[in-house]
């Protein structure tokens, strides 16, 4: 299949790359010409001049952006993606995004079916095609597009209706960034009343709180530090926002989210926001008395 795949961050590199190697015919963009470059000889893959071009070359765009702004500059943009009559009909939109501008990229789709597609798992997942995917389509609108998913992922759940993918995804993140906390906290308090951090973990992964995130975030906790980056504090506070917005809209009570929430902004404040989530044990620790 031809595929077109814009955004070469830290999980698009590894989901493009997945693309090549189940032998897709894949063109890539994304903003940084040195990165773009890198990637191209590394896999031999073609490198589109602009989103448009890369909508020129493909029957399906795959894209995996930071958040709304950039993706409302790569599809709607003056060199976007739907700049373009002709290419793909096809378009996967696998960032976390809010509903409200899926919604919004929708109303300017035209003709082309526009898939919200968000990701969970981590760059390690990325890289080992492991992801859980969440459409916002039916069975029938995700069978000619299966093959890319089983390059990208584990397992796609189809949740019936454009928009339940990003919603989904929120929901499940607000658990994430919710547990992030709680497992920073608990650590802390294990550390403060005399017990090595190594072991507090130890006991922390052995017990019925513990969930795969905390098992290969492990290091991160341990010694973010001396860690890759693999998830931004500026990005849990993202997710956290559209999270606690989302919820708000809805009319359904979110407490929890919102403490998150107020949190990863407090941290991002404090210089923490480049750093990986797993520092908010750090910023934590550092805020206690």
């Amino acid at each position: 299949m031809r595929v077109g795949f814009a955004g070469l961050g830290r999980m698009g590199t590894h989901m493009a790359r997945n693309l090549v190697a189940a032998g897709h015919d894949v063109a890539v963009w994304t903003r940084n010409p040195k990165k773009l470059t890198q990637f191209c000889q590394d896999t031999g893959t073609a490198a589109a001049g602009s989103p448009t071009d890369l909508a020129s070359r493909a029957e399906v765009v795959v894209t995996m952006l930071a958040d709304d702004r950039a993706s409302q500059l790569v599809y709607l943009g003056a060199e976007g993606l739907f700049s373009t009559p002709g290419g793909a009909k096809i378009f996967l939109e696998m960032s976390t995004i809010s509903p409200a501008h899926l919604a919004h990229l929708q109303t300017q789709a035209g003709t082309r079916l526009l898939i919200d597609a968000p990701v969970s798992g981590a760059t390690q997942a990325a890289k080992d095609a492991m992801l859980m995917i969440m459409a916002g389509a039916n069975e029938a609108q995700i069978a000619p597009i299966a093959p890319l998913f089983n390059a990208m992922g584990k397992q796609t759940f189809a949740l019936g209706r454009q928009g339940a993918g990003s919603i989904m995804k929120l929901a499940i993140n607000a658990v994430i960034h919710g547990l992030n906390q709680s497992a920073s906290e608990a650590l802390n308090l294990a550390v403060a009343g005399g017990i090595d951090l190594p072991l507090a973990y130890d006991a922390l992964e052995a017990s019925a709180a513990c969930a795969p995130m905390l098992s290969y975030r492990r290091n991160l906790y341990l010694d973010e530090a001396n860690q890759e980056v693999s998830f931004t504090v500026a990005l849990a506070e993202k997710d956290m926002r559209l999270a606690t917005e989302l919820a708000e809209k809805l009319g359904v009570q979110a407490p929890q989210a919102a403490l998150t929430r107020n949190t990863l902004q407090n941290a991002s404040q404090a210089g923490f926001d480049a750093r990986d989530m797993a520092s908010i044990i750090h910023y934590l620790r550092e805020k206690t008395p």
